[in-house]
């Protein structure tokens, strides 16, 4: 039986639409604890939708979306921080002239008072950021060190320790090894499993197809909207997943709407663990 208690996230039926416009269209998505879940298509295949809406920065048009079991509707990002969701973008946001615990504490600082003061427990941030850095295995030796110094996988670091300091239990991250040498990426897709690794949940949206392969569990491709499959890289081929993007692949050829996208036969472990 599959465990809907494991789950972060569960999306129902999930639509966006402006307007006109269909961006989502009855897209089923979920995302469990312990588990990095790809979601690859097209410019314009429904990614960064998708993400928005479980982020909180689109509200969905039809369908239900659930955390941990509860429908939810996710107003703003800071509902969706406040159950356990961050974000972290292609760009970041990281403020470049402020240092590594800064950045991690920005907007969340821990202070105390003194005459009704508010006073910063700087070590204690200093000694938060110490401990989440190493829990990820990062290389930053000063947490005081400006994040302007760094380098691309050290600021992905830096972004992740912020998602964890908000308690995240699902972490989404857009891109994060574009524009990054062969060397940053490394550091990158091996912080990936360590959040994996943590019991965190990831949603990787890459146009990489071989990063995926190498470091998600679940493989969920969008096109024009629509949820066309729904696998693992042990089920299926770097070919598949780029036919299925482009449209080429078999299961495609009709353009009937109420095909349902390709599911993945479970293996062994998956069903052990459902």
């Amino acid at each position: 039986m599959h465990d809907q208690a494991a789950e972060i996230i569960q999306g129902e039926g999930l639509s966006v639409r402006f307007g006109a416009v269909t961006a989502l269209d009855g897209v089923d998505f979920a995302v469990r604890s312990g588990q990095v879940v790809a979601l690859v298509g097209d410019n314009g295949a429904g990614k960064s939708t998708l993400a928005k809406l479980i982020a909180g920065a689109h509200r969905a048009s039809a369908g239900v979306l659930r955390v941990r079991g509860r429908a939810v509707d996710l107003a703003s990002p800071r509902d969706a921080v406040r159950l356990g969701i961050a974000t972290i973008y292609q760009d970041l946001a990281l403020a470049d002239n402020l240092s590594v615990t800064e950045n991690v504490f920005l907007g969340c600082e821990s202070t105390w008072r003194l005459l009704g003061v508010p006073i910063l427990r700087r070590a204690r941030m200093r000694e938060r950021v110490r401990a989440l850095l190493a829990g990820l295995d990062a290389h930053i030796a000063d947490p005081d060190a400006k994040v302007n110094a760094l380098s691309g996988g050290q600021r992905q670091a830096v972004a992740i320790s912020r998602a964890l300091n908000l308690a995240a239990e699902l972490v989404i991250m857009d891109e994060p090894t574009a524009a990054l040498a062969v060397g940053e990426t490394r550091k990158v897709l091996a912080l990936v499993r360590q959040l994996r690794d943590q019991g965190k949940a990831v949603v990787l949206i890459s146009h990489n197809i071989a990063e995926v392969f190498e470091v998600a569990d679940r493989i969920v491709v969008l096109r024009r909207g629509r949820k066309v499959a729904d696998t693992t890289p042990q089920a299926t081929t770097h070919e598949d997943v780029i036919a299925w993007i482009t449209g080429a692949h078999p299961d495609l050829r009709r353009d009937d709407p109420t095909r349902t996208a390709h599911q993945a036969t479970p293996s062994a472990t998956e069903r052990r663990l459902a």
